[in-house]
């Protein structure tokens, strides 16, 4: 894929969705940083449902400290790794009162110091709730990139890093909702929707599909 099919395929995004977010349900930046700590494989949809129960009983640092690890449990129990996310989310608050003054700090290396929070974790902060342009790569991302030919790389930091140089900047600040709305709905892992896919024309995996039926 080509820089001008690059800018067609976001635009072609940006048309059908031109307001794309987070499906996780959220008031707060704290309230988006324990969701997506405890997204980590697992449905967005799973982790709705927990902290719908959670949240009005506790979405401050201070009063999910409260609950402590085995209070936070029996709101959390349903997700996987819930033990070790329990312990994280605890000690993230415990680092968030000490160190932030109860606040999500607007810093990368704040954000990556703080338990269960990883690089892709960071970024979904600093993009969703502090408007940065960065892009959060996930296994839709990484799938969609390299399927796609929007951004090649064997690894999640080498597609990350080569999407931020040949997304279009006036893109970037929405690419990372794009791609995984995108990639959850439509360029799925299995069986692709290509049918369906706005942006099909602009892919290399589909366009060698059309030459093998060609060919056959």
């Amino acid at each position: 894929m080509n820089q001008a099919q690059r800018h067609e395929f976001f635009a072609t995004l940006k048309a059908h969705n031109p307001k794309p977010t987070t499906e996780l349900n959220h008031h707060s930046s704290f309230e988006l940083l324990i969701a997506v700590i405890l997204s980590a494989q697992a449905t967005d949809v799973g982790v709705n449902k927990a902290t719908d129960k959670l949240y009005p009983i506790a979405n401050t640092p201070q009063s999910i400290l409260d609950l402590g690890v085995d209070g936070l449990k029996q709101y959390i129990k349903t997700i996987g790794l819930y033990n070790s996310k329990a312990e994280n989310v605890i000690k993230t608050c415990q680092q968030l009162l000490a160190l932030h003054h109860g606040e999500v700090p607007d810093d990368r290396e704040a954000l990556e110091a703080l338990p269960g929070v990883g690089r892709k974790t960071a970024n979904v902060i600093l993009n969703t709730v502090f408007k940065h342009p960065v892009i959060a790569v996930d296994t839709h991302l990484f799938r969609l990139s390299n399927r796609t030919g929007l951004a090649k790389g064997k690894t999640v930091r080498a597609v990350e890093d080569r999407l931020m140089k040949v997304v279009p900047d006036e893109f970037k600040q929405d690419a990372h909702h794009w791609l995984i709305l995108h990639g959850r709905y439509v360029c799925i892992a299995r069986k692709p929707q290509c049918e369906i896919c706005v942006v099909s024309h602009l892919c290399d995996e589909f366009r060698r599909q059309q030459k093998r039926v060609l060919k056959a």
